[in-house]
């Protein structure tokens, strides 16, 4: 299983024609890393990371920008943190923890659905 930026990771590497060894040594980093990245089974990538592929592949700002948003948004290990929240928050966020795994794809567009609704509301 990959993550949204598994998925723009080996979208970019297979435009520019390049296998994961080439890329990997090009950037500094191993071909295992990559291949984790590109699978799923590796965390957020950092910063320096980010900055390294992007002049890899001499990607423009605005493309890159939008990269560093797909990295962070694909971190496999997402910490929610309800500090000062009310405690239905803390139940919220607690239960989907809980129960994330056995949800099913249409709840889970649901879910997405009442975010991005949420996010447009302000």
């Amino acid at each position: 299983m990959t993550t949204p930026f598994g998925k723009a990771l080996r979208e970019l590497r297979e435009r520019k024609g390049v296998t994961q060894k080439e890329m990997a040594s090009a950037i500094g980093v191993s071909a295992a890393y990559l291949s984790a990245l590109e699978h799923g089974k590796r965390g957020l990538p950092n910063f320096d990371f980010l900055q390294r592929v992007a002049g890899y592949f001499n990607i423009i700002w605005d493309e890159a920008e939008e990269l560093f948003a797909t990295a962070r948004a694909s971190d496999p290990r997402p910490v929610l943190d309800t500090i000062g929240l009310p405690l239905e928050y803390n139940r919220f966020a607690n239960e989907l923890a809980a129960k994330i795994r056995q949800l099913p794809p249409d709840v889970i567009k649901s879910l997405q659905a009442v975010l991005d609704a949420a996010e447009k509301r302000g």
